[in-house]
């Protein structure tokens, strides 16, 4: 897959950095030591963290300023992986989906970046273009209905938009048949040595918990 940073996401954060994960995995129900590992990190943020503070957070920090410079407001559409993060410091269960979903939220809030899942043969094209959503555009948020994606950075492929920060696209969405995934992780604050340390994270989970060989990642900007 080819990916794209359009000269628009270069004008809001010049010192935008993205890592995609690439493997070949298989996906289960649940997975019980996965989920041991999402309580532990539950506990220690929960001891680390309150809401306020982590708005702070690098990624999410990065994340949001980019939303108030593309025109949105971010406590309205709040980035995927501050969402995760808050949910744990209320003291609610996140959601439990499947194993690619739920290595994928871990990964996510480890780290702080915003990081889309996508089946990877559900991609219409070859290239993945990263840009800023327009008014009106189609999108339909994963168990959200149609979003508003207009100001919110968004991955489009030859048929339109798969992934924002908040809310990645039923279209393209892993489920239990998927076998070829590709994860996207949007370091919005330019932490190179951040974002390659998450992909190999992803690669880590992806070997331990979906019978994968970790695939192999690539560094775009």
């Amino acid at each position: 897959m080819n990916i794209i940073v359009s000269k628009e996401i270069e004008s809001v954060c010049p010192q935008f950095v993205g890592a995609a994960v690439e493997a070949r995995v298989e996906n289960s129900t649940y997975c019980a030591e996965l989920w041991q590992e999402i309580h532990q990190l539950e506990e220690r943020f929960r001891a680390e963290l309150t809401t306020d503070s982590l708005k702070e957070l690098s990624g999410i920090a990065a994340t949001r300023r980019v939303y108030k410079a593309c025109g949105k407001d971010p406590s309205r559409y709040r980035p995927a992986s501050e969402q995760l993060i808050r949910r744990m410091l209320q003291g609610k269960e996140l959601y439990q989906i499947d194993t690619l979903v739920d290595l994928v939220n871990l990964a996510s809030i480890s780290f702080g970046y915003s990081i889309g899942g996508f089946d990877a043969d559900k991609f219409v094209g070859d290239t993945l273009t990263l840009g800023i959503g327009r008014e009106g555009e189609p999108y339909e948020g994963i168990g959200r209905g149609m979003l508003n994606i207009a100001g919110l950075p968004v991955y489009r492929d030859a048929q339109g938009g798969v992934g924002t920060p908040t809310s990645d696209n039923e279209r393209t969405k892993m489920t239990l048949q998927t076998t070829h995934l590709l994860v996207l992780i949007n370091g919005y604050d330019g932490n190179e040595e951040n974002v390659v340390a998450n992909a190999r994270y992803i690669q880590e989970l992806c070997r331990r918990y979906a019978q994968s060989d970790g695939g192999t990642f690539t560094i775009y900007r």
